[in-house]
């Protein structure tokens, strides 16, 4: 571990892709060896652009993703990608692990790809999507992109893990009206209306409009309308990514977010520990009391309840 993480402070981009699949697996290293290794780490963090896209499947995420890498780039900035994908069946695995979609920027050396797979989790991110995005923001990148899976309702939880959401959408699906009962509107800086070359661009900004209007007749949200395979409005789009970024920090909004990731990813990680002692000492006893459960010895809640003492009990013994 320590060679690795040596050559991952010296810029070398296999030992980055060596570091982020140890901690994505969190097979071969202890819970102490990570914390020691994001210790190490901790003065690199913090500097990166976090940058979340999300909206549902089709709506050309990874081509914004593309393209909006492509500008920065050409101002000098280095782009990291956690592009979160659906599992494989087979492999478990991300599906479109070789992200064929970002053709003009996979052999950039400044540019970073992570492909993750969901592996069941339901917040439209992977498991370790913010632990990659830390090891790519201390791997020194300018800005990290962010793609969410793109399933749709569940998917709100890149709010929690960007300093700037994109909500994407299309015209001719009704996602605006959809986006309404998602929630997507609650948690959107900006709005895209991408593959604006398609009838219905105009009528689906004005239904954005109109719902944001109800939400909050205060706050004007910026929606533009970009069509991602020609490139069309896309460098409006950094812009106005960028001007988000002034407002927030000029406002306080800025740190304001981060401090808000901050307490609940300590909070996940307390959790993610929590349980992982709770099913190593309780995995054979909850099969126990589901076999009193089917015979009838006892109802569904009480075995629950006595699971639960159980454990908490063994918690509390050295």
């Amino acid at each position: 571990m320590k060679d690795i993480l040596n050559r991952f402070l010296q810029g070398d981009r296999i030992a980055c892709a060596r570091m982020i699949s140890l901690v994505e697996n969190n097979s071969s290293l202890s819970e102490q060896e990570v914390s020691k290794a994001f210790g190490s780490l901790k003065d690199r963090m913090g500097r990166a652009l976090r940058v979340g896209i999300t909206g549902p499947p089709g709506a050309g995420k990874s081509s914004l993703v593309d393209k909006l890498t492509l500008l920065w780039r050409k101002r000098g900035k280095t782009v990291g990608i956690v592009a979160v994908d659906p599992t494989s069946p087979f492999s478990g695995g991300a599906i479109l692990g070789d992200r064929i979609r970002m053709t003009e920027i996979a052999m950039d050396p400044g540019v970073f790809i992570r492909s993750m797979a969901t592996r069941g989790s339901l917040g439209g991110l992977a498991r370790r999507t913010q632990e990659v995005s830390d090891l790519l923001d201390a791997f020194g990148k300018d800005i990290l992109l962010i793609e969410t899976v793109g399933v749709g309702q569940s998917e709100l939880e890149i709010a929690g893990a960007a300093d700037v959401t994109l909500v994407v959408l299309v015209p001719e699906s009704g996602d605006s009206i959809q986006a309404m009962k998602a929630g997507l509107m609650e948690i959107g800086d900006l709005f895209v209306v991408n593959k604006a070359d398609r009838p219905g661009a105009d009528q689906a900004v004005s239904d954005i409009e109109m719902i944001l209007r109800l939400k909050d007749k205060e706050v004007k949200t910026p929606i533009l309308k970009t069509t991602a395979t020609t490139g069309e409005g896309v460098d409006d789009l950094r812009i106005a990514v960028e001007k988000q970024v002034e407002l927030l920090q000029a406002t306080g909004g800025w740190e304001g977010r981060r401090e808000r990731r901050v307490r609940e990813r300590i909070a996940e990680l307390v959790e993610d520990r929590i349980r992982g002692r709770l099913w190593e000492r309780g995995k054979t006893r909850i099969a126990e009391l589901a076999g009193g459960v089917m015979l009838g010895r006892e109802s569904l809640y009480e075995a629950a309840e006595r699971a639960y003492q159980e454990l908490m009990d063994e918690l509390k013994k050295p």
